[in-house]
């Protein structure tokens, strides 16, 4: 890309995302596995050749990278700034100007994955817990409050680790299917990992959907409230 002229930049990058198999390959990889040129072919409902070409564009275009292990090569997007990117766009194509209805699948829709991240209706009640509470403070970009840091290092959350990562330590990711902000950035992702690590949630591992346990569904009402 000419990084003298960033509308033609922007333009190649439209249009990288623009073509529905390499739509669906993006879609695909939200929930932040890699995957196999094979596999994303079958995804993409394209020949193996295809495939191939179209993850050469996505590469090209940054929007991917490349893994290599052994014989095997793998695929996964960039970083979270791409799957936040993605998620937007995914709101925007909802025609957001008419009454919104959510047409989402319901198990995607109440929770799943975007990226490293916790989506949907339970990612937004927590975001929105986290607001209520004093525990984020900000618009959009957040830090913790003490009350707020003592929470997440109760949640196994090593805030202090996170503060060194060079990623965005927490930020608001419009909700694809909500329309309204969930947590993303270093916290979100620590969030997600540590509601796996106590078995309050469980991740499939051929979709984005996260499944809420009973244990999972007792902690988020005596600790946040949050009645499911």
């Amino acid at each position: 890309m000419n990084g003298h002229d960033p509308d033609a930049a922007l333009s190649q990058i439209a249009g990288a995302i623009a073509e529905p198999a390499r739509t669906k390959m993006l879609c695909a990889l939200m929930d932040g596995h890699a995957r196999t040129s094979t596999e994303m072919a079958v995804i993409a409902e394209v020949s193996t050749s295809t495939a191939s070409a179209h993850l050469a564009r996505l590469k090209d275009q940054g929007l991917i990278i490349l893994h290599t292990q052994g014989r095997h090569r793998y695929y996964s997007l960039t970083g979270p700034h791409i799957a936040q990117a993605i998620e937007g766009l995914m709101v925007i194509s909802r025609h957001s100007a008419n009454a919104f209805v959510p047409n989402t699948p319901t198990r995607l829709q109440f929770a799943r994955t975007c990226y490293d991240h916790m989506a949907g209706t339970l990612a937004v009640q927590l975001h929105d817990h986290f607001i209520a509470a004093g525990w984020l403070i900000g618009e959009g970009t957040y830090q913790l409050s003490l009350t707020g840091e003592k929470a997440m290092i109760d949640l196994g959350v090593d805030v202090a680790a996170l503060r060194s990562q060079r990623r965005r330590f927490a930020c608001a990711c419009l909700d694809w299917s909500m329309r309204r902000p969930h947590l993303a950035g270093a916290l979100g992702a620590a969030l997600l990992q540590s509601v796996i690590r106590r078995e309050w949630v469980t991740q499939d591992l051929d979709t984005r959907a996260l499944g809420l346990t009973p244990k999972g569904r007792k902690a988020l009402a005596s600790r946040f409230g949050i009645e499911t």
